[in-house]
């Protein structure tokens, strides 16, 4: 699901994430490879508010100028996952069991590499969804992106 780099981004930021209270959710590198853009989101207990961005964009810019990951410049976006919240790891999957995903795989399955289902969970290695009134399972390896479907209730 994570290039090389965005894996090595990740690895250096998580020891300091735990420390801070924070999830690093995903990152992903965007744009031109000359200024690239860095995205981190993040979660937090109880949620993201602006002040944990705030803190956490410091120390994160830190840490990026520390490693200095690209030669030249790159634009740094930290913020929190939103309603489509990116699902990268097992326990992501199984923490959001019960709510609609969207996930794509790296090849067909039955025909198919995009699906839109409710989560079940994780069962030996692979991710469990219901497709289409039928259960589906997906090896965790053969997802390329995977999201929450976030829906919004305009009727409050």
């Amino acid at each position: 699901m994570l290039t090389g780099k965005e894996k090595s981004l990740l690895e250096a930021m998580e020891p300091r994430a735990a420390s801070e209270g924070v999830e690093i959710v995903t990152v992903e590198i965007a744009g031109a490879k000359r200024a690239p853009t860095i995205r981190v989101y993040i979660d937090a207990e109880g949620g993201v508010s602006f002040d944990e961005l705030a803190r956490t964009q410091a120390w994160v810019g830190e840490l990026m100028d520390e490693i200095d990951p690209f030669p030249g410049a790159y634009m740094l976006e930290v913020s929190s996952p939103g309603i489509d919240r990116p699902l990268r790891t097992p326990e992501h999957f199984e923490r959001f069991a019960g709510q609609e995903a969207c996930v794509k795989t790296r090849g067909p399955i039955d025909g198919r590499s995009s699906f839109t289902g409710t989560l079940a969970g994780i069962r030996d290695g692979a991710v469990l969804m219901e497709v289409d009134g039928a259960e589906l399972s997906v090896p965790f390896d053969a997802i390329k992106r995977a999201r929450l479907k976030g829906t919004v209730d305009f009727s409050s």
